[in-house]
């Protein structure tokens, strides 16, 4: 995907979809599913309930307990879910609590500007569309709702990457950054100079960073703590969303995102 109907999605992690890995993935799956449902089982029941050797399973569940995905029961050999998995059931909820709240300001906003307006979260060192609403324009930017790109080259990742500290930042995102155009902001020093301006004025833009032609405009959105937990954004080709329209269109996205964020439960704060 190219052009104005879509950002181009970064290169993933290098995957293993070979038949072995596949099986292991859904065996391990299998396994918290029996977990969900039995409360808490040995090894051998486990075994039992898959149709495979135990020493399958202890694999399984050495990998699954290092993530945090299982925990073991005291002494007994017996295993139950572990808090990880609370802890995606968490994010699942508050992602879906976003999309609920937030896909009618999308689209009154992007009928208002006249561009694509997107929802995102941040994914580690990537945003993840998770609400959109297609601009009017025959030539527009459709992104593709659950797709992701590089935080430090979007305008909403520069709002999400500004509510966390610094060293946070640093953490995310390690040394090299790469660099898609001629204007990407690649080097750590001057994006963290830049996230320090997104936080004194309150929003963020980009010009033709992550792809030639693209410019975007964002503003956060805060959860009941005040916490910045998504990012609205407007994007569009840079012959229509030029750098002068940027505050025009900033004053518009953050009174949007501030609704969101009242939804939320947030209170403004003088």
């Amino acid at each position: 995907m190219s052009g104005f109907t879509a950002y181009r999605v970064g290169t993933m992690a290098k995957r293993d979809d070979s038949p072995a890995a596949v099986q292991s993935v859904d065996r391990a799956l299998l396994v918290l599913e029996i977990l969900a449902g039995m409360g808490q089982a040995g090894v051998t029941e486990i075994a039992d309930e898959l149709g495979v050797h135990k020493s399958t399973v202890s694999r399984l569940i050495a990998v699954l307990e290092a993530r945090g995905f299982v925990e073991q029961v005291s002494e007994r050999g017996k295993y139950r879910l572990g808090f990880a998995v609370s802890r995606l059931a968490r994010a699942g909820s508050a992602q879906l609590d976003l999309a609920r709240v937030g896909q009618d300001i999308c689209d009154g906003l992007s009928v208002e500007v006249g561009e694509t307006v997107n929802l995102a979260v941040l994914d580690g060192d990537r945003i993840v569309n998770i609400v959109e609403a297609i601009g009017p324009a025959e030539i527009t930017l459709r992104t593709w709702v659950g797709q992701s790109c590089p935080a430090y080259a979007t305008s909403s990742g520069k709002v999400l990457l500004a509510g966390l500290d610094p060293a946070e930042v640093r953490s995310r995102l390690g040394g090299a950054l790469k660099s898609f155009t001629d204007t990407t902001v690649s080097d750590l020093s001057d994006l963290q100079r830049e996230l320090a301006g997104v936080r004194d004025r309150g929003w963020a833009s980009v010009s033709e960073e992550l792809e030639v032609g693209l410019n975007a405009a964002a503003a956060p959105v805060y959860d009941k703590n005040s916490q910045v937990v998504a990012a609205l954004s407007v994007s569009g080709p840079a012959y229509r969303l030029g750098a002068e329209r940027f505050e025009e269109i900033a004053k518009l996205t953050i009174a949007a995102a501030d609704t969101i964020s009242r939804r939320l439960g947030w209170i403004a704060r003088d």
